[in-house]
């Protein structure tokens, strides 16, 4: 007797699991056809009765807003009832509520624990994310070997959001040995399965010839695939094959219609290009004030190249009512971030005191700077301060050496300069043969006061 109610029992609770079944079968009929009403009905009941599929559906219809009012805490309390039962799609979007503060407090230690629940699970997406926490220390540690471990796990589940980060991990060596031709293979995967962001990266591969051949049609192909999807960097990229006529033929128009694409988005060095396009008039009219307003907006993100001729725009008055202090603010700014032209502008504006106060000291501060990164107009003009001895004590010496660095990278003023120190044995050995040499050299340059030079000491005759 006692066997017959056991059987009868298991029997019964049978029956109420293929009802609610069948109950949750409808759930997803109905949600399929977009009838959330009809869905909602069907997981409700479940939902409260335990059912932790049907939980983890009803936080994303309250997550969502299909079929009730849109209430993130209602999601994030039903995530949180079937993430408790080892729902792993629940422990995944509980993980995102804490990721993102949605209806909970944002909590990335928390994130990372419920992502963690559902890595192990062998969740993808999860997988993905704590890959990410890992990558950028979030709610841990930061560390690149867990962060590839987990992008590698998800990646092999076919995610393309961590095929395209495992494929960067390779690419910069970070979690494991630096290997182009692995993180080409990634790129691949997640590029096929249109991430843009990989067939961006994939594009930029071919175009230095990363992992794969250079081709730069290959490129081209996969920088149109992401730029089609409104990614910034691919269009900055196919703007400049545009530009350059990189894989396809040179087309400034097109250069400039991509151009503009991608500064729309705040792409700063895309609006940094788009300003120089404006200044010369190549695929658009010539416009100095369009020129600046570009310049501007990515000198304000801190683009050092646009800050640096934001300044020229200022110290010329083109596009802009001229403006010595303006231009040597921006000059500062770029010469900050190390940019060698706006250094040795910097220091134009110290020794002819433009916007700042004469100080010939500071200007051989910032010709230095300029010079030691091999900028041929600040190592001459430096070698001009220790000739005349102007922030700087005289040494002749000392001006030969920078003459020379400039001369010896084509540079005519100070070649001709360098022959003038050879003709009158200052700070080298009185040479005329090399005076000639140099004054030659300063001459088919362009130099203006070589062939002067030249007659002065007669260099014809050595």
């Amino acid at each position: 007797m006692k066997n017959l109610i056991n059987i009868a029992i298991v029997s019964l609770t049978l029956l109420i699991s293929n009802y609610a079944l069948a109950d949750f079968q409808d759930g997803l009929n109905a949600y399929d056809k977009q009838d959330y009403d009809a869905a909602f009905e069907e997981w409700q009941p479940l939902a409260k009765q335990g059912n932790a599929d049907a939980q983890n559906n009803l936080g994303t219809m309250y997550a969502n807003g299909k079929g009730v009012l849109k209430d993130a805490k209602q999601a994030a309390s039903w995530y949180q009832k079937a993430a408790e039962q080892e729902n792993a799609g629940a422990q995944y979007n509980l993980g995102n509520m804490y990721d993102f503060g949605k209806g909970v407090l944002k909590d990335a230690k928390q994130a990372a624990s419920w992502y963690q629940k559902a890595a192990e699970q062998g969740y993808a997406k999860a997988q993905s994310n704590l890959g990410a926490m890992y990558d950028f220390g979030k709610g841990v540690l930061k560390d690149d070997k867990q962060s590839a471990y987990w992008y590698q796990k998800a990646a092999d589940q076919g995610d393309a959001k961590a095929q395209f980060n495992l494929g960067v991990k390779y690419t910069f060596g970070k979690g494991v040995l630096k290997d182009y031709k692995q993180a080409v293979y990634w790129y691949q995967k997640a590029a096929d399965q249109g991430d843009a962001k990989a067939q961006s990266n994939l594009g930029t591969m071919y175009a230095f010839g990363k992992g794969v051949l250079k081709d730069y049609k290959q490129a081209v192909y996969w920088y149109q695939k992401a730029a089609d999807q409104g990614y910034a960097k691919a269009q900055s990229n196919l703007g400049i094959a545009y530009a350059f006529g990189k894989g396809v033929l040179k087309d400034d128009k097109q250069a400039v219609y991509w151009y503009q694409k991608a500064a729309d988005q705040g792409q700063a060095q895309t609006q940094f290009n788009l300003g120089v396009k404006y200044a010369f008039g190549k695929g658009v009219l010539k416009d100095d004030k369009q020129a600046v307003y570009w310049y501007q907006k990515a000198a304000d993100q801190g683009y050092a190249e646009a800050q640096s001729i934001l300044g020229v725009m200022y110290a010329n008055g083109k596009g802009v009512l001229k403006d010595d202090k303006q231009a040597v603010y921006w000059y500062q700014k770029a010469a900050d971030q190390g940019l060698a032209e706006a250094q040795y502008n910097l220091g134009f504006m110290y020794v002819n005191g433009k916007g700042v106060l004469k100080d010939y000291k500071q200007a051989v501060y910032w010709c230095q700077k300029s010079a030691d990164q091999g900028y041929a107009k600040a190592q001459s003009n430096l070698g001009i301060a220790y000739t005349i001895g102007k922030g700087v004590l005289k040494d002749y010496k000392q001006a030969v050496y920078w003459y020379q660095k400039a001369a010896d990278q084509g540079y005519a003023e100070a070649q001709s300069i360098l022959g003038v120190m050879y003709a009158n044995g200052k700070g080298v050995l009185k040479d005329l043969s090399k005076a000639k040499y140099w004054i030659k050299k300063a001459y088919e340059g362009g130099d203006s006061k070589a062939k002067k030079t030249w007659n002065t000491f007669e260099l014809w005759k050595h």
